[in-house]
């Protein structure tokens, strides 16, 4: 097999711009996925069942239907309804998000639960708030137990932004597709997009694996 080194430094540009929009793709959607899903985690712990149903079954559309249905529905049936032409990248970014944000709520809630009970007790008996309590003493104990989690989240997040090139925002993926389809070769431009996927995850792990022994010898 000839491997024709010209078509990734044709693209080798667009791979390029294609990569940080993959990045920013990712960013986005775990910033809002994290708001999100700290919401709908709380929301599941709520002491009433008709608080906490919408919140349960919010979680389970989302983790139990493909992200490739979810992206298509979103683009092609809810942005439209506020953005007409519907933007490709806004798109991905919603569906990221509200994908991203079924995942987080279920680290956070256990994140959550894992901590004490008698922690909350401790701080209400200080004068605290249970709003107080969650803020200061609840939450930055779970943190450092939902880093791993969150993490693979993260890791998970990049690689499903490759679906966003069926409705053809123009991350990574896209321009391997378009590669693909202007030189009828498979090798290289999806050996290409699987090495720089492979770089940016394995940085991501190291990354992670830094953040979270620096947060153990806090």
């Amino acid at each position: 097999m000839n491997i024709r080194y010209d078509i990734i430094l044709d693209y080798l540009p667009l791979f390029i711009k294609g990569t940080l929009l993959t990045l920013g793709l990712t960013v986005a959607g775990v910033a809002l996925g994290l708001i999100i899903g700290l919401l709908i985690g709380l929301g599941k712990m709520a002491d009433r069942l008709w608080v906490r149903l919408p919140f349960i079954w919010y979680i389970n559309f989302f983790r139990g239907t493909p992200f490739l249905v979810q992206i298509l529905l979103i683009h092609f049936g809810v942005v439209p309804l506020f953005m007409s032409p519907a933007n490709p990248i806004v798109s991905a970014i919603i569906a990221l998000a509200l994908n991203s944000a079924a995942y987080m709520a279920e680290i956070f809630r256990a994140g959550i639960q894992s901590i004490d009970k008698g922690q909350v007790e401790a701080a209400r008996s200080l004068g605290m708030t249970h709003r107080q309590a969650m803020k200061l003493v609840i939450l930055p104990q779970a943190f450092k137990r939902m880093i791993p989690p969150l993490g693979n989240e993260f890791i998970s997040l990049l690689k499903e932004t490759s679906l966003a090139a069926i409705i053809a925002a123009p991350e990574l993926m896209y321009w391997g597709r378009a590669a693909q389809g202007q030189y009828i070769r498979v090798w290289e431009p999806y050996i290409t997009v699987a090495i720089i996927y492979l770089i940016l995850t394995l940085s991501l792990t190291y990354l992670m694996n830094f953040i979270e022994r620096r947060m153990k010898t806090e």
